[in-house]
């Protein structure tokens, strides 16, 4: 056989490829076994010192890039030198690729210089650029207001560069680092990527400029809602014209809100019609919703989710209207949902607050009945009827009867919140964990700015359940600050230093960080003794930013659940395809597993799993076109197990199917967990990603929320 030489030479340049891109994947499994046991036990410890740091230096570059993401993790500042170090000057281009990456996750303004000259050197690797300009957008996102002037010079490095970019993955983390830099006219630039041919980086600039509501593109992107073969790509375009209020885009959003094959895209336009609040679209989206029938049929439909959006779009498209046939569909919604759906009880109260009002009767006696009717339902009917009620003091100031109005909401509330602390609970006449929706009733009472709002809250802070207490700090922490909140939050923090979980504790620090007060900064000293780590960390953050000290060296180590078992478990699964069926009220969809990438994470999921721990979880968050979301043993989105993982941030970017670790923030996983409907380019390098779904999407997109796990089984 003869092969000819261009042939044969490019033969070989591929097979060369892709030997380099195999040893770079197995990299992990290069790494020593009893040095990779050091590493991650010192990053789940947040421990960085002399033996990690050590490892930067070793003569295998797979340890070297695995210490130096371990560097990246624990966030230290005292890494970034010898970080800076490894990206100027290492032998091998993945570490210098990691050395930035790691740099990034640091947040630090300290190490920018370094990452500007990798930008600036013609010698770097574009994987290198790529992850130097991915870093500074992340810096230059964390810097405070006092630094805004260094934050507009990082944003215009990064802008430049991006300018230039011809590589793939320079070109879209160089997007998401505008985005989170957001430097002055990044708009022409941004619009100069929504005609590339690569579909992804045509809906990641659809993206940044929606986020940033840019209108430089609209007049692409109007063509691009309409005729671009990505859904992606439309539904970012959809999203674009409605960030920015564009009105000439009208009928192309409405002809795409009711035509377009893709949910994605359908719920995208929706919402951007609810944004543009023209009249005009009111009727077409009244028929669609009409033809979306029986919302209470089991299994939920996944039309839910568009009936939902419509739903809102209404409220915002026929406010205080009072229009007969759209409070028809709205009554219908809500019996069908039992008025556990906030999306349908608030844009009831946008269209006819008096209407709706109406529905409670207008005396005491008849409205505590009415209260009780809608109550027994289940505790998400009366946190949805809370958010109602509160959305009323949201009313402009032009109706004519909104002090009434606000008069009556407020009494409602107060009537919910004296029932739920009434002789009735114990006559279980409420449903049960009714404490669940206190939170969302505490929020819309708050709204009012009522005379007996600090004496409800002092309450409040007095409750058995900890996410009510933690509510109750938030919002005396959005009051003024004053000596008698100062007394209620440094009364309050001791009992929530000792609760189980977290909740409590970091909002009554955040709190009493807003008092800037002597007494208060004392009291959140008390936070840097707790033996949870994420409150060492918050404690010592707050104090930071009082000017009382630098108290970050009684922050680490952090104390660990996991055992040297535990560590071993974890990382036997390296190298092993490790899977999970997902079985839902929906059907099956399957998650490969990560370990090699977030072996603590991965194991924590698998032990729950296996445990049954997600058996009859309801699917509490689901957000059409960003996010499916699961694994809070409440429901309410506040639950976990009880305990805190570290995160385990890594380089896999959210794409659609990605799997991640829900968090409340840094290093605040447990149980909660989330599927991408498309690619999220915002969430890269700041939430963990430890798996992703390789069979069964059509499950995840039918999904709605209060779909059921029925169980989980690893693989």
């Amino acid at each position: 056989m003869h092969i000819r030489t261009k042939s044969f030479f490019v033969v070989i340049a591929t097979l060369l490829t892709a030997i380099t891109t195999i040893a770079q994947s197995k990299r992990v499994d290069s790494v020593p076994s009893a040095t990779l046991l050091r590493i991650v036990k010192a990053e789940d410890e947040r421990r960085w010192d002399s033996d990690l740091r050590n490892l930067l230096t070793s003569a295998n570059p797979a340890v070297r890039s695995r210490a130096a993401l371990a560097a990246g993790r624990i966030g230290n500042e005292s890494a970034l030198p010898e970080l800076s170090s490894m990206l100027a000057n290492d032998k091998d281009q993945p570490v210098r690729a990691m050395a930035a990456f790691a740099i990034g996750e640091v947040e630090s303004a300290l190490a920018a210089n370094s990452l500007l000259t990798a930008l600036k050197d013609a010698a770097q690797s574009s994987a290198v650029r790529a992850r130097a300009i991915e870093a500074l957008g992340k810096i230059a996102a964390a810097l405070p207001k006092e630094q805004q002037a260094r934050a507009a010079e990082l944003g215009a490095a990064i802008l430049n560069s991006l300018k230039s970019a011809t590589d793939r993955e320079e070109i879209l983390l160089g997007i998401t680092a505008v985005l989170r830099s957001k430097p002055a006219d990044a708009g022409p630039v941004l619009d100069s990527f929504l005609s590339h041919k690569d579909a992804r980086i045509r809906a990641d600039a659809g993206n940044a400029l929606a986020r940033l509501r840019l209108k430089d593109g609209n007049a692409k992107l109007q063509v691009l809602l309409i005729s671009d073969a990505d859904p992606v790509v439309r539904a970012n375009a959809a999203r674009v014209l409605g960030a920015t209020e564009e009105k000439a885009a009208l009928e192309k959003l409405l002809e795409a809100a009711t035509k377009d094959s893709d949910s994605r895209v359908r719920v995208s336009a929706i919402r951007s019609l609810a944004a543009l609040k023209d009249a005009r679209a009111g009727e077409p989206l009244l028929q669609r919703g009409l033809a979306i029938t029986d919302l209470k049929r089991e299994p939920l439909p996944s039309e839910l989710n568009e009936a939902l959006e419509i739903a809102t779009a209404l409220g915002r498209l026929y406010p205080q209207k009072a229009d007969p046939a759209v409070l028809d569909w709205l009554h219908k919604g809500q019996i069908e949902l039992n008025h556990a759906a906030p999306e349908v009880e608030v844009s009831y109260v946008r269209v006819s607050p008096d209407k709706y009002l109406s529905e409670f009767g207008s005396d005491a006696a008849t409205q505590k009945r009415a209260l009780q009717e809608m109550l027994i339902l289940h505790w998400r009917s009366g946190a949805s009827i809370a958010s109602a009620l509160g959305e009323i003091s949201n009313l402009p100031a032009t109706v004519a009867n909104k002090p009434e109005l606000m008069k009556a909401a407020e009494s409602l509330l107060q009537a919910m919140l004296d029932y739920k602390n009434s002789d009735v609970k114990a006559n279980s006449l409420l449903p049960l964990h009714t404490e669940y929706g206190v939170p969302d009733v505490l929020r819309a009472y708050a709204l009012f700015k009522p005379n007996d709002l600090v004496a409800v809250l002092k309450q409040s802070l007095d409750e058995n359940d900890v996410i009510v207490r933690a509510t109750a700090a938030d919002l005396i922490g959005d009051l003024p600050p004053s000596e008698e909140n100062t007394a209620l939050l440094v009364a309050a923090l001791p009992r929530a230093l000792k609760d189980e979980l977290n909740d409590a504790a970091i909002s009554v620090l955040n709190s009493l960080a807003k008092q800037k007060s002597a007494p208060a900064n004392e009291a959140i000293k008390s936070g840097l003794d707790s033996a949870d780590y994420v409150l060492r960390k918050r404690a010592a953050a707050a104090l930071k930013a009082n000017g009382v000290g630098d108290f970050s060296a009684r922050v680490a180590p952090a104390n660990s659940r996991n055992t040297s078992a535990d560590y071993r478990r974890a990382l036997a699964r390296l190298g092993k395809n490790v899977r999970a069926v997902v079985t839902t009220t929906k059907g099956s969809f399957t998650i490969e597993l990560l370990p090699d990438l977030a072996p603590l994470t991965v194991d924590n999921f698998v032990q729950l799993a296996t445990k049954g721990y997600y058996r009859g979880i309801v699917f509490h968050r689901v957000v059409p076109n960003f996010v499916i979301q699961a694994g809070d043993p409440r429901g309410d989105g506040n639950g976990g197990p009880g305990y805190a993982i570290r995160c385990e941030i890594n380089e896999v970017p959210y794409e659609r199917a990605a799997v991640g670790m829900a968090l409340s923030g840094k290093d605040t996983g447990g149980s909660q967990w989330f599927v991408t409907h498309a690619p999220q380019p915002h969430l890269d390098g700041g939430y963990t990603v430890f798996g992703k779904v390789v069979s069964g999407m059509n499950v995840v997109d039918a999904i709605v929320r209060g779909d059921v796990i029925r169980s989980i089984t690893i693989r």
